[in-house]
C-alpha cells in the first residue's frame, strides 16, 4: 500500500493547471497500470480506474470516489507560478500542516485525489467494486465533467473528497456562472506634459472565491480600478491607463493588481493626497479582514503609448459597475449570492480581459445577475465569453448513502459531521444532471486559504479522513 502523502507529494513534482492535465493525466494511468487496475480515459483527460470488488463484496453497490487533478496555481509577488510545487510541513498548534513555498500548495484536491489512490493501492482490503473518477478543469469551467459521456462511470454512490472543512459533510453547493469580457481599446502617443506612474495595491488575503466570499477580503483589482475611476471623475485628473493587470485565477479574490498610468506632472501631489485618502479608508474598511492591503505609487519607465481616454474611461466603468463579494444572505447568515473578479489583463491583442465569476443557491438570481453583468460589459463594446455555467445542487437528506457516510464518522472519529450547503460549485451539478439516480456525499480535510499562496493543508486531519475513506469502503 503506498501511503497517501507519499502520492500527494509525487503529484506535487508534476505541474497541473487547468486545462493542462495531460502529465498528470499519463501519471494516472501509469498508477493504474502499476497496479493492474484497468482504466479510461476520455478525449478530456479525465480518469477512471476501476477495482473489481473483493469475494463476498460482489453484491454491494459499488462506491466512485471523485476527485479532479488540476490545481489554481498561484504566486506571492516575485515568485513563479507553480510548476512543481514545493511542500513543507511543520507544526502549528497541536496539528501536522503542509503548506507550499510562496504558492498555492494544491492540496484542493490532490489530497483528497491522493487518499483515493491510496485506497486503490491497498491489495489487503475488502471492497465493493471501486470506481475512481478524476475530472479536469474543476477549477475553470468544469468542462470536464460537463462533457463526460453518461456511460463513462457506473457507480450511484459518490463520495466526492473534495471539501475543505474537516468537521462538516457537503450536501448542497452553489451553482455558477464564469464569464469573460473582451474589451477593446485604442492606444495614442502618450501626452506632452504627462509623467508615469505604476501603481499598486497589494498585500490583500486573496483566496478563494466561494469559500472566502464572505469573510471580507479586498478585490484589489475593484480597488485599483476604482482609485483611479475616482481621480478621473472626482479629483478631475486626466489619466491614461499604459496598462494594467491583476489577479491569477476566475475563481480566486485577487489580492494583488497592478497599473502604469501618466498623469500630467502638475497633478502628482493631488494624486498622492488621493491615495492617502483611500489607504485610509481601505485601513477603516479592512483592518479587522484583510489588514495588510494597501496602495502605493512610484515613477515609472516613462512609455510611449498609453490607451485613449476612451478605453481607459471604459475599462475602470466597466469594474466600477460590476458588484464583488456577497450580493445577498442567507437566512442563516450565510452567502446566497456572490460575484468575484477574478482577472483584468490588457498585456494581450489590444483587449482588455475581465473576468466574473457569479455564484448562487438560486438559479434564477444566478442567472438574473450573471445576465445584467453581461450587458455592462456589452455596453462597453465588448464581447463576451461564457467559460461555465453549473447548476445548484442539493443531495436528498434522507439518503442512505449521506447517512452511512455520517455513521462512519461517528464510530472512526467520534463526532458527526454538521452537514453544510458550501458556496463553491462542485461537478455535482453537471454529474446530477448527467447520470440521474446518483447520490453525493462531500468530505475532506482541513485546508485553509484555498486559491491562494497562504493554502496550507492539516494533515491531522488529512489522516483521519484517510481512516474515514478507508472505513467507508470496508464497510461496503
Amino acid at each position: 500500500m503506498q501511503s497517501y502523502l507519499d502520492i500527494f507529494k509525487h503529484l506535487c513534482t508534476i505541474p497541473r493547471p487547468s486545462h493542462k492535465e495531460k502529465a498528470v493525466a499519463d501519471f494516472l494511468c501509469q498508477f493504474a497500470e502499476e497496479h493492474h487496475l484497468s482504466y479510461r480515459r476520455n478525449k478530456n483527460n479525465c480518469v477512471v480506474i476501476e477495482s473489481p470488488a473483493t469475494p463476498g463484496y460482489e453484491d454491494k453497490e459499488p462506491i466512485v470516489m471523485l476527485n479532479h487533478m488540476d490545481m489554481v496555481c498561484v504566486a506571492e509577488e516575485g515568485y513563479a507560478v507553480p510548476g512543481p510545487v514545493t511542500p513543507i510541513e511543520y507544526d502549528e498548534e497541536g496539528e501536522h500542516w503542509m503548506r507550499a513555498d510562496h504558492t498555492s500548495l494544491g492540496a484542493d484536491n490532490g489530497i483528497g485525489l491522493s487518499i483515493a489512490l491510496s485506497i486503490l493501492s491497498d491489495d489487503t482490503l475488502p471492497h465493493p467494486k471501486l470506481e475512481v473518477l478524476t475530472t479536469t478543469c474543476e477549477e475553470t469551467d468544469m468542462s470536464g465533467a460537463a462533457n463526460m459521456a453518461n456511460d463513462f462511470f457506473k457507480g450511484k454512490r459518490i463520495l466526492n473528497i473534495d471539501s475543505e472543512a474537516y468537521d462538516e459533510i457537503t450536501v448542497a453547493s452553489a451553482g455558477a456562472h464564469i464569464q469573460v469580457a473582451h474589451l477593446p481599446y485604442k492606444r495614442i502617443a502618450m501626452p506632452e506634459g504627462y509623467v508615469t506612474l505604476s501603481v499598486a495595491v497589494a498585500g490583500g488575503k486573496g483566496g478563494h472565491s466561494g469559500v472566502d466570499i464572505g469573510k471580507g477580503r479586498a478585490n484589489a483589482i475593484k480597488i485599483l480600478c476604482n482609485l483611479l475611476l475616482v481621480a478621473i471623475r472626482q479629483a478631475n485628473i486626466k489619466l491614461y491607463i499604459i496598462n494594467i493587470k491583476g489577479g491569477q485565477a476566475y475563481s480566486a479574490i485577487p489580492g494583488e493588481a497592478q497599473a502604469k498610468i501618466c498623469i500630467p506632472k502638475q497633478d502628482i501631489d493631488a494624486f498622492n493626497t488621493l491615495i492617502g485618502q483611500c489607504n485610509a479608508a481601505i485601513e477603516k474598511q479592512y483592518s479587522a479582514t484583510d489588514p495588510d492591503v494597501a496602495i502605493t505609487s512610484e515613477p515609472a519607465v516613462w512609455h510611449s503609448s498609453v490607451i485613449n481616454e476612451e478605453g481607459t474611461h471604459l475599462i475602470l466603468a466597466s469594474v466600477n459597475g460590476i458588484p464583488v463579494g456577497p450580493v445577498t444572505m442567507r437566512p442563516d447568515g450565510n452567502v446566497e449570492t456572490s460575484n468575484n473578479i477574478g482577472i483584468i489583463d490588457t498585456e494581450k491583442n489590444e483587449e482588455c480581459l475581465i473576468s466574473s465569476h457569479t455564484r448562487s443557491f438560486s438559479t434564477q438570481a444566478m442567472n438574473e445577475l450573471a445576465d445584467n453583468i453581461s450587458k455592462i460589459f456589452t455596453l462597453t463594446g465588448a464581447t463576451v465569453d461564457t467559460i461555465m455555467h453549473v447548476s445548484p445542487w442539493e443531495e436528498d437528506m434522507h439518503h442512505p448513502w449521506l447517512s452511512s457516510v455520517e455513521d462512519v464518522f461517528q464510530d472512526v472519529l467520534g463526532f458527526q459531521p454538521t452537514p453544510v450547503s458550501m458556496h463553491f460549485a462542485l461537478e455535482a451539478g453537471y454529474l446530477v444532471e448527467k447520470f440521474p439516480g446518483i447520490h453525493i456525499a462531500s468530505i475532506g480535510p482541513r485546508i485553509m486559504y484555498p486559491h491562494s499562496p497562504n493554502e496550507k493543508v492539516s494533515l491531522t486531519t488529512a489522516d483521519n479522513i484517510m481512516k474515514v475513506v478507508r472505513e467507508i469502503v470496508v464497510r461496503g
